[in-house]
């Protein structure tokens, strides 16, 4: 926290000495190493310690003014002088019984001060008079005929010392930051795009074109606007957003960050190598009516799921109060993915994020694979200016083969899918085969493959469906994006075998899908948990979703290349090992196949 620029927070640790049945660890250390604790993570912590209400009430009241004085002197020294200097904030350890004030003892059994105190501290109250009667003594010890009148009111007296209007704890407006909330000012990310002269003819790192998008979002909106990650946005080719404003830095300094540390006290940039703490920042300042970026690392986007499921089942509950103001979306991009990890390896390959994600509410999830830079473009855009949602993004950071050219993205992405009309020659056919594909990988594979099936088979007919939005993919009786069965079937056919090369785990699609008519034609290909320190070829044949594996399973699909396609197979199968073993040998793939390039 910048003592000029920003508010504060008083931390108030409640040791009662357990959790459910399990002594609390903190509380079973000395007074001294808990404060010498607290000091070396860099607060000045203050006691309240006893077990006596009246002297409590007073200790705790006296405590809180000293500590709210001291973070006013901390805020005006800071904000007199203008250094934005790291402060040594105040916070408070609360010591009291568990279960205080309650019963002392059942049954024999020590309550107050123990264990036995949480939840029920006494049970079969129906049935047992002993216990009936030490709860209504219990709950008469709070002295209700003095709080309440004989209609059961509170007191005036004490409803008048209740805060009024905004005041009210329920009532802030931060917490309702939907009322807070003003739209992002946009720039026009159409400048941002890549251009392109023809499909699938060069490469380019999808993400750096966002990370220029992210910087002029950021320099419009120097209020309420942030980026958060890992430690990981400049490597996730995000670090443009730099030029505007640094990360958050109060520390010390050493003289060789002004080398590229890209440091700031007063930086917009939230990087901690802790993703939870990171996803625990956005959620807050989301949900104060701000808005917010977070890139990580695809195989350690598991560190936030808990956080995750809890934000999602808090959004869909939020949808059924209807005082509460729609909030900005938490924009998750995944990236450093499963098929780019030529050097991190298998402890990096894990892209079973997204089966979690639609195990939540179809009101508040959505899932797009941009294959592209202007793809991942269109996507981020609409992300950013929707509410209420959970936005998860696939993309890699690596450099990959651009397919559209902006007009064609946005029109894309507005779909959700659809066909790539230049790599499909089945217009006005029914086709052989469909060959459809999500993620920017499995999408270059599936491409290649269609080119090998058409140069091998040219009276073969082959419609090629890009999937952007992996809703799209399910009835839309069970996702708001769902496509009808009718368009389903118009799409992927009745009758005809699918290939559907995946960027995650195979059976998410099969789940999606199950409901459709020609799911039994259906065959996925994605990642199975094989792999080491891998090019990206090798990889993606270690786990058959690579272009030579995908083209001898059409020929096996198609009726009419069954009896005639073995040749092609074995001649498929020979070059998968000469591309096995050139990677084993160089460290790279064949550039004649890691170069490869739409042909038609």
């Amino acid at each position: 926290l910048n003592p000029i620029r920003d508010g504060a927070v008083l931390p108030i640790l409640h040791l009662n000495g357990y959790k459910i049945n399990n002594p609390a660890i903190l509380a079973r250390i000395s007074h001294e190493e808990l404060k010498s604790l607290f000091e070396g993570y860099g607060w000045t912590p203050y006691f309240v310690e006893g077990s006596d209400p009246d002297t409590m009430h007073q200790v705790m009241a006296a405590t809180l003014e000293t500590c709210i004085n001291e973070i006013q002197s901390i805020q005006h020294t800071a904000r007199t002088n203008n250094i934005p200097a790291r402060a040594r904030w105040p916070m408070i350890v609360l010591r009291s019984p568990k279960g205080w004030s309650g019963p002392k003892e059942v049954d024999g059994h020590k309550v107050e001060g123990f264990w036995r105190a949480h939840q029920v501290p006494m049970s079969n109250i129906k049935d047992n008079p002993a216990h009936l009667e030490k709860l209504e003594t219990w709950l008469r010890s709070y002295q209700p005929e003095v709080l309440f009148d004989d209609t059961g009111k509170l007191q005036p007296a004490l409803k008048a010392l209740m805060p009024k209007g905004n005041r009210r704890m329920s009532a802030n407006p931060h917490a309702n930051g939907g009322l807070l909330r003003k739209a992002l000012r946009m720039p026009d990310y159409h400048a941002y795009a890549l251009a392109l002269e023809a499909p699938a003819k060069v490469t380019a790192p999808n993400t750096k074109p966002l990370g220029k998008f992210l910087r002029d979002v950021m320099r419009q909106n120097m209020h309420n606007f942030r980026v958060f990650g890992p430690d990981e946005n400049s490597s996730n080719k995000l670090d443009d957003i730099y030029e505007v404003s640094k990360k958050t830095w109060l520390a010390d300094y050493l003289p060789e960050d002004a080398d590229g540390g890209e440091l700031s006290p007063d930086g917009r940039v939230m990087e901690m190598l802790s993703e939870h703490t990171v996803e625990g920042w956005l959620e807050g300042y989301l949900l104060t009516g701000r808005h917010g970026f977070f890139s990580t690392y695809e195989s350690f986007v598991h560190v936030i799921v808990s956080m995750f499921n809890q934000h999602a089942k808090w959004l869909a509950m939020s949808k059924e109060v209807p005082w509460r103001a729609p909030i900005s979306s938490l924009n998750l991009l995944i990236t450093s993915t499963v098929w780019r990890q030529d050097h991190n390896g298998f402890t990096h390959q894990d892209p079973g994020f997204l089966d979690i994600v639609v195990n939540k509410s179809p009101e508040v999830t959505r899932i797009y694979l941009p294959p592209d830079v202007n793809c991942l473009l269109s996507v981020a855009n609409h992300c950013l200016s929707s509410t209420d949602y959970i936005n998860v993004i696939v993309c890699d950071k690596q450099k990959h083969l651009q397919y559209l050219d902006i007009e064609s993205a946005v029109e894309h992405c507005t779909k959700g899918l659809g066909m790539w009309d230049w790599a499909c020659n089945d217009a006005g056919h029914e086709p052989d085969l469909v060959m459809a594909c999500a993620g920017d990988i499995p999408t270059k594979e599936a491409l290649a493959a269609t080119a090998i099936l058409r140069e091998h088979f040219p009276e073969l007919k082959i419609r090629f469906i890009n999937v952007v939005d992996l809703y799209k993919l399910t009835p839309k009786t069970e996702h708001p994006h769902g496509l009808s069965d009718r368009d389903f079937d118009s799409l992927f056919t009745t009758n005809k075998p699918i290939l559907f090369n995946f960027h995650g785990y195979p059976y998410l699609i099969h789940r999606l899908t199950y409901r459709r008519t020609n799911h039994d034609n259906l065959h996925v290909r994605g990642y199975k948990e094989k792999g080491s320190i891998n090019t990206p070829l090798e990889l993606a044949i270690q786990n058959e979703i690579d272009r030579f594996s995908l083209a001898i399973d059409a020929i096996n699909r198609i009726p009419s290349l069954q009896a005639i396609g073995g040749h092609v197979q074995e001649k498929l199968r020979n070059r998968q090992i000469e591309c096995c073993n050139y990677a084993y040998e160089h460290g790279v793939d064949m550039p004649e196949e890691d170069d490869w390039t739409w042909p038609f």
